[in-house]
C-alpha cells in the first residue's frame, strides 16, 4: 500500500492486541470469517482521496484494490487479494501492478486480520481491522534500523 496521504510514524510500532502466531503454524481461517473486508472504502487525508474496493469472497479468493488520488498528480495503485492455500490464507499485493509480495496470515479475531512477511523490506506486517462502517488498515515494519508505520481509515460508501 502506497500512498502521500498515509501517515509515517517513526520509533513506534501499534501493538497488535492478541498474540501473533508463527508462520510454521498459521491460524485455520475460512475465507468467508474475512468477509467483513468486503465494500468499497473511501478516505481522504492532507486533500489525497484513497479508495480501497475489496470483492466478498468467492472461488477461494477475494480480489482487492487500492487507489491514492493526490491533486494535480496521477493515481497510484496497488492490485490485492487474499486466497487460502493448503497452509493458510495469504494475502498478496501488487503495487503498481508488478511484482506480487506474499504475507501469510499469522493472527485473525474477529473483525481483524494480521498478515506478515518479515523478509520483505516495508512493510513487513499489514493489519485490517473493521470498527462499524469504519476500515482501519495499518502496515508496520523496520525500515534502516528504524520502526516505520502508516495507517488509512476509510468509511464504508454506500
Amino acid at each position: 500500500m502506497r500512498s502521500s496521504a498515509l501517515v509515517v510514524v517513526a520509533g513506534m510500532v501499534a501493538s497488535v492486541a492478541f498474540v501473533v502466531g508463527s508462520q510454521d503454524a498459521p491460524p485455520e481461517l475460512a475465507l468467508d470469517e474475512l468477509a467483513w473486508l468486503a465494500g468499497h472504502w473511501r478516505g481522504s487525508a492532507d486533500g489525497v482521496i484513497t479508495e480501497e474496493l475489496w470483492l466478498a469472497p468467492a472461488g477461494g479468493l477475494m480480489l482487492g484494490l487500492h487507489r491514492d488520488l493526490p491533486p494535480g498528480r496521477p493515481a497510484a495503485f496497488e492490485y490485492l487479494r487474499i486466497e487460502v492455500r493448503g497452509h493458510g490464507a495469504v494475502y498478496l499485493a501488487s503495487p503498481g501492478g508488478g511484482a506480487v509480495t506474499e504475507f501469510p496470515l499469522v493472527a485473525s479475531g474477529p473483525m481483524e486480520a494480521v498478515f506478515e512477511n518479515p523478509g520483505h523490506d516495508f512493510p513487513q506486517r499489514i493489519i485490517y481491522r473493521r470498527e462499524g462502517d469504519t476500515l482501519v488498515a495499518r502496515i508496520e515494519g523496520e525500515v534502516d534500523g528504524r520502526q516505520r508505520s502508516a495507517q488509512w481509515e476509510w468509511r464504508l460508501e454506500s
